[in-house]
């Protein structure tokens, strides 16, 4: 085949509508559905012996940590069932019996296959054996995992300067395996490591570093259970996170409060019914939001803001609404933020939020009398242009309380993917740590780049520019996580070389550089095994707590291999054996491994020891109130500035969101039950009054138009759904919508997408 023909690849696949059904919402979360839900999809993929096996070992103290979210597991895990819905699914998807082998690949080339759909892609099952396409080709082929290294050395040393390779981290690797990545990276002599926390939770790191000195929260699991307020902000526990609601339900039961702020009435903030406990079976479950604040998109800093100013003028009465103490003692900036709240007209602040006032009176009525309050947030903060803005708003709530560096009050960022902040932790980052730096060259033995690398934004930028030719990811589904899918593909096929260390298919296998490697990497409940002995990994969670995963069940080949392994022995290819980083020994030994991160990144001490059992938390100076790395040496009051979107009269504002039935972007099902749409994601959801408003019906098709810089973007053929959602907002599923976000539009410094505030039009077809 001619190497130089284009291959004809679908970034979008299917946009087919298959047999949607509409139902009520359910308005409970978990109980016996979750549990059914569970069961069957780990029954299906897995077998039922297969399953029962490894949902017991699951978020265990010596078993393997959920390869779904980062939420932390409690100090005394449930003996039966420490896991939840989308974790079991998570399990039964990276578990599953069915496999893809080179016959797989024979008889369906990467054009056929980039027409399905991301769930069909999904479902073929796991990658078994490295695999290669070649230049020109439109059929992967099988490879030698010798000649794969070979190769990925080959392109690397074609490259004029290092900064043309791009290595690319999703949250799924382990500590172990996003080191040695990170090192590799830096001793080839490049930063350029973007990381799936470019597009979540960045915007997170850089507001609580700005304000607290640290990108991590600050409390930890048992601080919810009696905690008098948390505050849950743009995000979605029930679906995402669903682990959280235990921690929830506990707070419940102690007298605490809980508060959604959130465009979406979610099930999970409505009612919970725990299937740990017979009354989730039999009862009617623990209603959980005691006040849902049902904020228009992205105005969470006005809503806050005239919180604040009532909070205020309360405070002007008595003296006892803000801890003043505090203030005085561990704040910078009271006098400046009160003034700039002055400014503010709070009957426009009221209209900008979109929030009914009594509903915002009884919230300042309860805050006002309560001093240990936890903020908890995801996306719905953070993907939008003044996401560490939004962050900021809400931490000054936090120290205005001294509800920081206490038990049961603080900040709580819900990381998405189970060791994305793990990551960081050990080194994933295209920032420069000097002091890491030095570390790597007293401990390591190299010199470590001194330039700042590219982000995810930098990245695309600089395929699409021609100025990358490798691109290596360490999981995920890059193409299809990253914004403006088609310029990303656009990018990505610009590569010389793309490199996907992967345990399932995705879409990212198929719009692929002129040449493509899929090596097949060994998942987190599997058993890592070399010369007859188990080796285990390590993980961080939410919280900031390391501790051990050993996987318990058969991989699903003999020619599949672990992250840490494959990454050590491209070093190997690389560098040959005369290089300050032992490659063949770090391949083997994880211990050794361990011993180095404990020298080089900050916090880890004794990690091997440390990690059994529960496991240990990384420093975090929020806890012991030390801000002395702050200006003055006090936590940053910040002022902040309102949103501004500047919609035409025919735009609407489109926040992306998850159904179900998906964890990031792997979808496992088609059922979104909690939002009563079945057998369907080509849905968008809107406001039965702007249906009205423009003639649209239940089910009418349309397609999505946004428009930047002059370019129109278009997502084609979806059907109306009229759902309970403020107006003039719509909410639509990732990643089919990301087609919409412009890559060049993000967050202010953070460059997280603006995925959570799109300013849409709506085409009837």
């Amino acid at each position: 085949m001619d190497s130089n023909k284009k291959r004809k690849v679908s970034f979008r696949g299917a946009e087919d509508f298959l047999g949607i059904e509409l139902k009520d919402p359910v308005t409970h979360a978990a109980g016996y559905l979750g549990v059914r839900e569970a069961l069957k999809h780990t029954f299906k993929e897995m077998g039922v012996l297969r399953s029962m096996r490894a949902l017991l070992d699951m978020n265990q103290k010596d078993g393997f940590d959920c390869p779904s979210c980062a939420w932390p597991d409690p100090e005394h895990p449930s003996p039966v069932a420490e896991y939840c819905e989308n974790g079991a699914k998570a399990l039964g998807d990276e578990d599953t019996t069915s496999h893809i082998d080179a016959a797989f690949f024979k008889a369906n080339s990467i054009e056929e296959l980039s027409q399905l759909s991301d769930y069909e892609l999904n479902k073929f099952g796991r990658l078994i054996e490295p695999m290669v396409l070649r230049p020109g080709n439109v059929h992967y082929e099988p490879i030698s995992w010798q000649e794969s290294f070979a190769l990925i050395a080959a392109e690397l040393r074609k490259l004029d300067n290092p900064d043309q390779a791009i290595f690319y981290t999703s949250g799924r690797s382990s500590n172990e395996a996003a080191f040695l990545y990170g090192m590799f990276a830096r001793a080839l002599g490049t930063n350029n490591m973007p990381d799936c926390s470019n597009m979540c939770h960045e915007s997170s790191g850089i507001a609580l570093g700005d304000t607290l000195g640290i990108g991590k929260g600050s409390t930890k699991l048992e601080d919810l259970y009696e905690a008098e307020v948390i505050l849950i902000v743009g995000q979605n526990p029930g679906t995402n996170h669903p682990r959280m609601l235990s921690a929830l339900e506990k707070c419940k039961g102690n007298g605490g409060k809980v508060i959604s702020i959130n465009p979406l009435e979610e099930s999970g903030l409505v009612n919970f019914k725990n299937p740990q406990t017979i009354m989730g079976w039999i009862g009617s479950g623990e209603d959980m939001a005691d006040i849902h604040l049902p904020v228009n998109i992205n105005q969470d800093i006005p809503l806050m803001k005239l919180i604040l100013k009532k909070l205020a003028a309360k405070d002007k009465e008595t003296n006892h609404v803000f801890d003043h103490d505090f203030i005085t003692k561990y704040t910078d900036g009271y006098e400046a933020l009160l003034t700039d709240l002055d400014t503010y007209n709070s009957a426009e602040l009221l209209e900008q939020s979109g929030v009914p006032e009594d509903r915002i009176n009884a919230t300042v009525e309860l805050l006002a009398n309560k001093s240990k309050i936890i903020v908890c947030w995801a996306m719905g903060l953070t993907q939008h242009k003044n996401g560490v803005e939004n962050i900021r708003e809400f931490v000054n709530l936090l120290l205005l309380k001294g509800a920081i560096g206490k038990p049961n009050a603080g900040t709580c960022p819900v990381r998405g993917h189970s060791n994305v902040q793990g990551d960081r932790s050990v080194g994933i980052q295209h920032f420069v740590d000097k002091e890491m730096n030095q570390r790597i060259k007293e401990h390591l033995g190299f010199t470590p780049p001194d330039h700042e690398g590219v982000d995810t934004v930098g990245a695309m930028k600089a395929m699409h520019e021609g100025k990358a030719k490798v691109f290596m990811c360490l999981g995920g589904n890059f193409l299809m996580a990253a914004s403006d899918t088609e310029y990303t593909a656009e990018a990505i096929e610009n590569c010389d070389l793309t490199v996907q260390i992967s345990t399932k298919l995705n879409r990212t296998h198929l719009v692929t550089g002129k040449t493509a490697l899929i090596l097949p990497s060994i998942g987190r409940s599997e058993k890592d095994t070399k010369n007859g002995k188990d080796r285990h990994f390590t993980v961080e969670n939410s919280m900031g707590r390391v501790k051990k995963s050993k996987g318990i069940l058969k991989t699903p080949s003999d020619t599949v291999m672990s992250e840490p392994e494959i990454i050590a022995k491209i070093g190997r290819a690389y560098f040959g054996d005369d290089h300050a980083m032992a490659w063949r020994i770090l391949a083997e030994d994880y211990d050794l491994i361990r011993t180095q991160i404990d020298k080089v990144c900050k916090g880890f001490k004794k990690t091997e020891e440390r990690s059994n059992g529960a496991g240990y938390y990384l420093p975090n100076n929020v806890r012991e109130l030390d801000f002395s790395m702050l200006p003055n040496g006090k936590a940053q009051l910040t002022i902040n500035r309102l949103p501004d979107h500047k919609l035409e009269k025919d735009e609407y504002m489109l926040m992306t969101i998850r159904s179900h039935d998906q964890f990031n972007t792997t979808i496992y099902g088609l059922n979104d039950r909690y939002r009563g749409v079945y057998n369907a994601r080509r849905v968008i959801f809107m406001n039965p009054d702007d249906m009205k408003a423009v003639g649209l019906k239940k089910l009418d098709v349309v397609d999505i138009t946004s428009t930047y810089d002059g370019k129109v973007r278009v997502a084609h053929k979806f059907k109306i759904v009229p759902y309970t959602i403020p107006c003039g907002n719509l909410a639509s599923y990732f990643p089919e919508t990301n087609v919409l976000v412009p890559y060049n539009h993000f967050a202010d410094r953070s460059k997280t997408p603006i995925s959570k505030s799109i300013k849409v039009r709506l085409v009837k077809k």
